[in-house]
């Protein structure tokens, strides 16, 4: 992968969602999806892939633990099969879902398109369910039982 291919895609990705200032997402890496900010990145390091920084929301005062292990455990039953992780971002206490997408030689805008929309649609599940739920609906969510997890 290189800066270039990087750039075509999100150019192909602007021009499928119908965004009109494609060299602004690429000078700064990152769009706004369905009130999810997106970053886009790639490294020199693992050529063979993309990442791709969903910022989920913020996680309210007094609830970082318990969502903190609802992450852990979405990490090991949900995103193991795939090349994903959340976590949680120490400075603002947000979640975020970091996606690293291996690249093929057909990979396009259409691809990038649909990655995002399917984990911006793992994001509106976490900020319905979890992160903006009331204090009765987040206990039941956090109590153990594996019942909120959706694969």
């Amino acid at each position: 992968m290189s800066l270039e291919r990087r750039n075509q895609l999100i150019r192909e990705l602007c021009s499928l969602r119908g965004i009109g200032n494609a060299d602004l997402v690429i000078e700064r890496g990152v769009i706004a999806i369905d009130d999810f900010d997106v970053a886009i990145d790639f490294y020199k390091e693992d050529p063979a892939a993309i990442y791709v920084n969903f910022q989920f929301g913020i996680v309210s005062g007094g609830r970082t633990l318990r969502v903190f292990r609802l992450l852990l455990e979405a990490n090991l039953s949900v995103y193991a099969q795939d090349q994903a992780q959340l976590g949680v971002e120490a400075n603002t206490g947000g979640v975020v879902l970091v996606v690293r997408a291996v690249l093929e030689p057909n990979t396009d805008g259409q691809w990038l398109v649909e990655l995002i929309e399917h984990y911006v649609e793992h994001g509106r599940y976490w900020r319905e369910n979890i992160l903006l739920s009331d204090d009765e609906m987040f206990r039941h969510l956090a109590n153990g039982n594996y019942v909120w997890i959706r694969a």
